[in-house]
């Protein structure tokens, strides 16, 4: 699919969107992938998050940039390597990435030809033919488990231990942890999330219908507070996190992980707690197309 060519300027800074003003932009013209809004209605109805150097789209639209260059012949590939930088570019609070306005605003104004690259429309069957499939309008303004950028930075966020953003690489490697574990309360646990990419990560499960198996029967099995009560999930330091986002000038490295915010960290030993019942939990749980083992005989 060719994408129309973006605007030659770009705002200096992050906006934020109005919902009302984000739905008078996503036309069938932008999800079939044939126009992108138009930029001075965008900016017109933006409210500015104020010329703050951690703020500046510059920095977030190169590395989008590089993340489809690089990735060009495998896009889902691009989730690992894209998440933790978004987030250590970006630099939000909670309370600013819970703002559905600023993921819009990224993907309507500053992005919308990743959304395009990463969630394209289906080709057409001629090339005379215009193709009458769209891009889901959630990717474009959809909640924080859907939305283009919110899941990666989300994922960041929530998957990362302390500074060290290796869980998330290995959580974005698979499009099923992702997709799927992201959108249960369990992983606002930290404890939880860390156990649930170690069994990735040593390949306890692999398949995405294993993934979905064990991530179902983890949030059957309980709630958030009851994996609180059987491990501790590890202390914040909301004066460290807000030192982190208040830095500038830092430079993303692009072939090694940067660092995260220095608060969050899990205990190991929460870790391995948690690992004990979500094994067990794993070899109980049914998962599509794999057989029942067969009853031993009398």
């Amino acid at each position: 699919m060719s994408t129309p060519s973006l605007p030659p300027s770009l705002p200096a800074v992050i906006g934020s969107l109005p919902p009302t003003e984000v739905r008078k932009h996503l036309t069938a013209e932008l999800l079939a992938g044939r126009a992108y809004p138009p930029a001075e209605a965008v900016d017109k109805s933006t409210t500015w998050l104020g010329d703050h150097d951690r703020r500046r789209t510059d920095e977030v639209r190169d590395l989008v940039e590089e993340a489809m260059d690089r990735y060009a012949d495998n896009r889902t590939a691009s989730d690992a390597w894209l998440a933790p930088r978004l987030h250590a570019t970006l630099r939000l609070t909670r309370r600013e990435a819970a703002d559905a306005g600023i993921w819009a605003f990224l993907a309507l104004r500053l992005a919308p030809d990743y959304v395009l690259w990463r969630f394209p429309p289906k080709r057409p069957k001629s090339s005379t033919e215009q193709s009458s499939e769209q891009v889901n309008a959630a990717r474009f303004d959809g909640e924080y488990h859907t939305q283009a950028f919110a899941r990666l930075w989300w994922t960041a966020e929530l998957f990362r231990d302390g500074p060290d953003y290796r869980p998330v690489e290995v959580c974005c490697a698979n499009q099923d942890m992702l997709g799927t574990t992201l959108r249960l309360d369990i992983a606002r646990h930290r404890a939880t999330a860390r156990a649930l990419v170690e069994l990735l990560d040593r390949r306890t499960v692999r398949t995405g219908r294993e993934v979905n198996a064990l991530a179902k029967a983890v949030n059957t099995a309980g709630t958030t507070l009851l994996f609180e009560a059987l491990a501790d999930a590890g202390t914040t330091d909301a004066g460290a996190y807000r030192d982190w986002v208040e830095q500038v000038g830092v430079q993303v490295p692009r072939e090694r992980l940067p660092e995260g915010p220095p608060d969050g960290s899990v205990p190991w030993e929460s870790v391995e707690r948690l690992l004990v019942l979500f094994e067990r939990l794993f070899k109980e749980a049914p998962v599509r197309g794999k057989e029942a083992p067969e009853e031993a005989e009398d």
